[in-house]
């Protein structure tokens, strides 16, 4: 099944088909600022969702999500771009509650692969405790999927993505690499058990580590997708705060490091790289696991921010569960550089 759809379907999209985070700032700095007093958290925050205040105990949470194949089995990217698209919600402590299919097919494709597609993503939905309600459908190139994704928060109880403080711990609760295994894969220069590693890693949903995250005090968090590690790691500093990195506590996928050091690498990755230059430091010469940390998650873990005397109690909690997690460094004063990796 897997190598019948390859050369339909494989064309290494996901997250790394994501515009750059510089690009991206760029263009969204010159649209109109809008201002409404319920609007919670909006595109100008440069956050995972917006959040629109609809009573004093309910907030509507609000996010879309789409990309070409990054996998050739039609079920499995479905799942994947369903998992991915849900992640926002999550990212901001939300449940769930509809999603709509976004869907771009050539007409000369079998319309039995598009079923696959969305029932791959159904599957997702209805994991997530969601109900999927409908969607759009074009005729367009190359095939494209994922979702607009409806959810629920407390108003108090949002995670923003650019909230951490002093000293908090960061853990990531996903390992990293997907961008890499996905693209070695898809030439022939990765294995079927690192493919299969890496596809378990996307299609594992985040609400189960945002579940546990609500017993403890989250400042920030967000999820890791196209800008990498580090690109997300940056919006989350803000120009308050910079952090130090232990490269060796850092989850990474197998497969990933060794496909970096024979090139195997994304444009996502180097957009990612050429964007943060003057912000990263990285106090080793090694080129391929530097491109690890900039490469382009596709529905990564979640990156959260929390205080140091909660983190390893934290850090066992997700464990346990299963959830290949680790904390990877400590929010610092702003100094120099924004990033410092050891």
């Amino acid at each position: 099944m897997e190598n019948q759809w390859k050369n339909d379907l494989f064309i290494c999209g996901g997250c790394n088909a994501k515009i750059g985070p510089g690009d991206l700032s760029g263009i969204l700095e010159k649209l109109p600022k809008q201002k409404d007093e319920k609007l919670l958290v909006g595109f100008d925050s440069a956050d995972d969702a917006a959040v629109y205040q609809l009573s004093d105990d309910l907030a509507m949470i609000q996010t879309m999500d789409f990309f070409p194949a990054m996998v050739s089995d039609p079920r499995l990217f479905g799942q994947i771009a369903a998992a991915n698209a849900m992640s926002d919600v999550f990212a901001m402590g939300g449940e769930v509650m509809t999603a709509m299919n976004i869907v771009c097919w050539p007409e000369e494709q079998p319309l039995e692969r598009l079923s696959e597609i969305m029932a791959g993503g159904q599957e997702k939905v209805q994991e997530a405790g969601g109900i999927l309600v409908g969607g759009h459908s074009i005729h367009d190139s190359l095939p494209k999927y994922g979702l607009s994704v409806s959810g629920k928060v407390h108003p108090n109880e949002i995670y923003r993505n650019d909230t951490c403080e002093a000293d908090d711990c960061l853990i990531l609760t996903k390992p990293l690499g997907t961008g890499i295994v996905t693209t070695a894969y898809s030439v022939g220069e990765m294995g079927e058990e690192e493919f299969r590693a890496a596809a378990a890693s996307m299609t594992m949903l985040n609400v189960y580590a945002s579940t546990i995250l609500r017993k403890y005090t989250v400042h920030s968090c967000t999820d890791v997708t196209g800008f990498g590690l580090l690109g997300h790691l940056n919006e989350m500093l803000t120009d308050r705060y910079s952090c130090v990195l232990e490269s060796s506590a850092i989850p990474i996928l197998k497969g990933a490091y060794e496909g970096a050091k024979e090139f195997l690498v994304t444009a996502g990755g180097q957009r990612n790289r050429n964007a943060l230059s003057s912000d990263v430091k990285f106090e080793f010469d090694d080129y391929a696991l530097e491109e690890v940390l900039f490469d382009p998650q596709t529905s990564g873990g979640l990156l959260v921010s929390v205080p140091k005397s909660e983190a390893n109690e934290l850090l066992v909690e997700l464990q346990s569960k299963g959830i290949t997690s680790g904390i990877i460094g400590v929010v610092t004063e702003r100094s120099e550089y924004k990033m410092i990796v050891y």
